[in-house]
């Protein structure tokens, strides 16, 4: 079974299972986008010189995840973006969700597409609807400024890297996918992710939405990424 969703739905009304029926108003599909794709590396000077030269994609600098044990860098893609996240302290990383789970992907043989997050303007919802904690979370950029968000799912490891958690930016927090930067490649925006995993169980995760993602039955995995780019397309995975 396979669902492909968002522009190339438009062609595929019998998409989704029979057995799935919308478990929130036809308005929620348009707060649900995806935030961002991560990908784990050992070394983010390394990843990143690796990404520019393969992809053509340049990335800053993020910053550290204060009690996290990780740091990141990040390739704007302008509503959404990629997250190279390294562990810088074992320590303390080995103390919280998101610490262990970067920790434990094997970042070494390559640079594996650990998880993908969708964003909403309702994680209260979300969260009430699924059952889930809500954390916050934060980070200092290298001008100083805070990045303040609220994130929910995290801590739902058994169904896999299919399944995404959600995240809600706080007000006044500057979208990494804006940030300014010169991709030798031209513009890129993430048009596409396709994966593998239980199917009805992503509907029912997700709720109805238009996110331009494409799922096959299967040993949950993500399996590439496709981003366009003014040279071309780009394809990040197997």
């Amino acid at each position: 079974m396979e669902l492909i969703f968002g522009a190339e739905m438009l062609d595929r009304p019998s998409a989704q299972p029979a057995s799935v029926t919308p478990l929130l108003d036809e308005a929620y599909d348009l707060l649900l986008h995806i935030d961002h794709v991560l990908i784990a590396v050992a070394d983010l000077e390394t990843a990143a010189r690796d990404f520019e030269a393969a992809y053509g994609l340049a990335s800053l600098e993020g910053g550290r995840h204060p009690g996290w044990g990780t740091a990141n860098r990040i390739v704007p893609l302008g509503e959404s973006y990629l997250e190279l996240v390294a562990v810088v302290d074992a320590a303390d990383a080995a103390g919280n969700d998101f610490g262990r789970w970067v920790a434990a992907a094997d970042a070494e043989a390559g640079y594996p597409i650990l998880g993908w997050v969708v964003r909403t303007q309702e994680l209260d919802q979300v969260a009430r609807r699924l059952g889930l904690r809500i954390d916050p979370g934060s980070r200092v950029t290298p001008s100083g400024d805070v990045l303040q968000w609220r994130s929910a799912g995290l801590d739902e490891p058994d169904d896999g890297p299919s399944l995404p958690f959600f995240i809600e930016w706080s007000s006044g927090s500057a979208f990494p996918g804006h940030a300014d930067v010169a991709h030798p490649a031209g513009s890129a925006a993430l048009t596409r992710l396709d994966l593998t995993g239980n199917v009805t169980r992503l509907a029912e995760w997700l709720g109805p939405h238009d996110l331009p993602i494409t799922v096959q039955a299967g040993t949950p995995s993500l399996q590439r990424l496709v981003i366009t780019t003014a040279s071309g397309e780009v394809v990040v995975g197997v």
